[in-house]
This record gives C-alpha cells, sequence and structure tokens, in this order.
C-alpha cells in the first residue's frame, strides 16, 4: 500500500540484525552435526562416556531433539506474544546452552540424551524466531532476509563438521558455547519488533522501532505511514473491507479513510481470533500443504542415506570430506535462495525447484535400480538434487509461514505451522524403513518423484504470489481464492 524506498542504511541494519537472529540457527546447525562425527566415538570401547552408547542409544541421539521440537512448537507462539520477539528469541538460545553445558560436565549416556532434548526446545523456538526477521523487514526484501536464516543452519552444519574434522572432543564443545553466548548477546542489542509492540499498545516504542531499522527521524513520514499500515493490518474491519467485492484501488481508499487512526485493542485469545479469519485459516491450510509436500520430497531420507550411497559412489573419499562438501553445497544454494527470492517469487521457485527436483529423484531411482552410469553419477545427482531442492523447496515453506498470516495470530499459526514440520518430518522418517524393505530404495525414489511433481502442480493451483506485499495485501489475496 505504502511503496517506500529501501534506504541503503536500513538495507544495512536490517541484513546486520537479520545475521545476528539468523546466529540462532547456526546453533542449530552446531547442534544437528555434532552427532554425525561423536557417535563412532560414543560406540567405540575408547568412548569418553561412562558406558559404550547401544545402537538404540544412537537412534535416541538422533531422535529426541525431534521430540523436544515436536512437543515445544505449539507453545512458542505463545511466548513469543507473551514477552516479545527480541526477549522469546534470546530466551530460546537457552536451550542450547544448556545442552553444551550438559555434554561438557557429564559423560553418562543418560545425561547427553536429556541434552538433545532440551536442544529440540531451542530449535523449536529458532524456527518461530523467523516472525522476528519478518516483522523488521522492508517487503521489498522480507523474503531474502528471512530466507537467510536457512543460510544461517547450513552454516552451523559446515562450522560443526569442520570442527569435528580437526578439534578435540573437548574444543569441539568449548567452541559451540562460546559460540552461543555471542549469539544471546548479539541478540540482547537489537529493538524489538515493531508490530509486537503495537499490539500491546506501546505506540512510541513502535515508533523508535520502525525509525531504528529503517534509519529514519522518528517524526519522519516514513514512520508515520508504517504506523497507519501496522494499525490497518490489526484492525478487526480490515477483513470484511477485504472480503468485500470492491476493486482494489476503491478497497486502499476504504481502509485509509476508515482504518488505522487508533489501535483497535481486543482480549481475544489468537485461537478465537484464527477462527474468525477466513484469510488465516486459508493461509495455514496452503503452508501446511506445502509443508507436507516439501518435507515428502525426499531431502530428509536422502541426507540418512547420504553417507552410505557416497561410501559406495566415492569411496576414495573420506566420509567426513563428502559431508563438509555437502554441506558447502546446501549453503551455497540457500544463499542464492536469499538472492532471488525477491526477484522471482515464492511460487515461481517452489515450482521450478519441486519440477527439476522431481527429475533428479527419478535419475536417482533409475540409477539405483538400473546401475546405467558410473558410480560417481550417483554423487553427483545427490549432491545436484540437494543443491536444487534447498535453492526454493527446503526454504520457501518457512519463508511463507513467516509472513502470511496476520500480525494478531502470527505467532499461533507460526508456532503451529513449525509444530506440523516436526510431525510430518517424523512421520517420514517413521514409515521410510518398512516401505523401503517392503518394495526396494529405487521405487521410493520414484514416489519421491511423484511427490515432487504433484507439489509442482499445487505451487501452480493454489500457491499466491507473496513477494513484496504487505500483511493486509496478502490476506485479499487468500480471501479471493
Amino acid at each position: 500500500m505504502y511503496e517506500e524506498k529501501l534506504k541503503k542504511s536500513a538495507f544495512g541494519i536490517q541484513l546486520l540484525a537479520t545475521i545476528c537472529i539468523s546466529f540462532l540457527a547456526v546453533q542449530t546447525g552446531l547442534v544437528c552435526g555434532w552427532p554425525s562425527y561423536t557417535v563412532e566415538m560414543f560406540q567405540s570401547n575408547e568412548t569418553i562416556l561412562t558406558r559404550p552408547m547401544s545402537s538404540i542409544d544412537i537412534s535416541l541421539l538422533g531422535g529426541l531433539p525431534n521430540i523436544g521440537g515436536l512437543v515445544t512448537s505449539p507453545f512458542c507462539g505463545y511466548v513469543f506474544n507473551k514477552i516479545g520477539r527480541k526477549y522469546a528469541t534470546i530466551l530460546f538460545g537457552l536451550p542450547y546452552l544448556i545442552n553444551w553445558i550438559i555434554i561438557l560436565l557429564c559423560n553418562s549416556v543418560p545425561f547427553i540424551l536429556i541434552a538433545a532434548v532440551i536442544a529440540g526446545i531451542g530449535i523449536a523456538g529458532q524456527n518461530v524466531s523467523l516472525i522476528y526477521i519478518s516483522e523488521i523487514s522492508h517487503d521489498s526484501i522480507r523474503g531474502g532476509l528471512t530466507a537467510f536464516s536457512a543460510s544461517g543452519y547450513f552454516l552451523g552444519i559446515l562450522i560443526s563438521y569442520i570442527l569435528g574434522g580437526y578439534l578435540s572432543y573437548y574444543n569441539v564443545v568449548y567452541t559451540c558455547l562460546a559460540l552461543c553466548i555471542l549469539c544471546m548477546i548479539c541478540l540482547a542489542l537489537l529493538k524489538e519488533s515493531p508490530v509486537y509492540l503495537l499490539l500491546i499498545g506501546k505506540e512510541k516504542e513502535a515508533a523508535n522501532s520502525i525509525a531504528f531499522y529503517n534509519q529514519v527521524e522518528v517524526k519522519s513520514k516514513t514512520v508515520e505511514k508504517e504506523i497507519k499500515k501496522l494499525k490497518i493490518q490489526m484492525d478487526p474491519r480490515l477483513e470484511k473491507i477485504l472480503d468485500g467485492n470492491i476493486d482494489l484501488e476503491t478497497t486502499e481508499e476504504l481502509m485509509d479513510s476508515m482504518l488505522g487512526d487508533m489501535i483497535v485493542t481486543t482480549k481475544e485469545s489468537p485461537w478465537k481470533l484464527f477462527l474468525k479469519s477466513k484469510s488465516s485459516k486459508r493461509a495455514l491450510s496452503t503452508v501446511l500443504m506445502v509443508i507436507a509436500l516439501t518435507v515428502a520430497m525426499g531431502s530428509v531420507i536422502l541426507q540418512v542415506y547420504a553417507e552410505k550411497l557416497f561410501k559406495e559412489a566415492v569411496p576414495s573419499m573420506s566420509p567426513n570430506t563428502c559431508a563438509i562438501i555437502l554441506a558447502v553445497d546446501f549453503l551455497v544454494a540457500s544463499f542464492i535462495c536469499v538472492l532471488i527470492i525477491d526477484k522471482f517469487g515464492r511460487k515461481n521457485l517452489l515450482l521450478v525447484t519441486s519440477a527439476l527436483s522431481g527429475i533428479c529423484t527419478v535419475l536417482l531411482g533409475a540409477q539405483l535400480q538400473k546401475q546405467w552410469a558410473p558410480h560417481w553419477v550417483t554423487a553427483a545427482l545427490i549432491y545436484l538434487y540437494s543443491f536444487i531442492y534447498t535453492v526454493g523447496c527446503a526454504v520457501i515453506p518457512f519463508v511463507l509461514a513467516a509472513e502470511v498470516y496476520l500480525p494478531e495470530v502470527r505467532s499461533f499459526c507460526n508456532g503451529i505451522s513449525m509444530a506440523f514440520v516436526w510431525a510430518v518430518t517424523f512421520i517420514t522418517l517413521f514409515i521410510f524403513n518398512p516401505v523401503a524393505e517392503a518394495i526396494g530404495l529405487a521405487p521410493v525414489f520414484y514416489c519421491f518423484s511423484f511427490i515432487c511433481f504433484l507439489g509442482t502442480l499445487y505451487a501452480h493451483l493454489r500457491v499466491p504470489e507473496t513477494k513484496g506485499l504487505s500483511a493486509d495485501e496478502i490476506q485479499a489475496l487468500f480471501l479471493k481464492r
């Protein structure tokens, strides 16, 4: 509605704030990458633990963060609404800190597994913290900055693999602990989201926050227009106007004249507000379907089987080297996503990467079944698929979950979305082995390919383009579906 050109200084401060928030995603990468190079030592007779880990212990070490995240995710939205985006983001840095302290001080298997559960709580909060980035970003760069969190995660994975390859066990833990403390210090330097400040009625503080993130004077027209825009998005009358059969220009005139003059507060819970909002329900159903399709495209499974496939494809290379190359592959792809998502849009990027991922999984299935090419082609296809998937399918669901909801229900709906990510990921991992044993690994990849093409069709028919749009304009798109 308000087309304010983004100043270079504003871009710089928003990028810097995004880097600080994405530093929390680096902690997720450090935690998720850590088991890959420690399990061999944990299982050996030379383990530093009180006893070697059993195969069940190893499975729990990899799976318990999912349990912690799944249980915690539905409550993350409440915490972000209760204490604010900034302090909730800092709060969810504590589980990572506790995780590393337990690992540093304890050497019994049960305590290591407890640390894994606690780390999952941090991961759940880190996923929801994307709304913080979304709410401080200019509409023209919101997608790229939100997607930057994925780059933070893959950077954490890469750092973790490198640390594991060159440092001792305790030096790795000390380094991760120091990075976690640095992350929380950086987060403490940021200003609160203006959206949250308006939601709790602190208009003066919201104006200061807008001025900070846009690098303008508090009494400038930019701050005045942004405050009015946010008030319009929070006004309960908004959806009635958007739902009317009125052209866009007339709708904007009505909103300018009727809404945004004051903050309309409500004591209703986000759940009740969600039930009343047709656009929010449609937005949530769209995000959940995109999550289900993208998770089921096989990336999670491929990562589980990557080491086995790499050993067969390139036996001359060490598993750690292959893992580092894969992490670099993910990181470069995520950076490309950051650069192009606001140019090409969410819908087009999801559509194209889904289709290309489908082609890659077909070729992988055929290679596993027919061995139609040399073994190194298997490794090349894994890297290619991982790259393509990360450019779009891996990131866009999280971007959509952070930007498509109304401010009053954003934390609530985002929490549901992230809990759904955990649930679908768990189901996918749980059913994979029985299905693979029943029909074989190659047909499973054909199934992944079918889901990729189904995702392409769904993106074309049901996913609206949200690049550069404000929250009220996005609601209008969902109401017209």
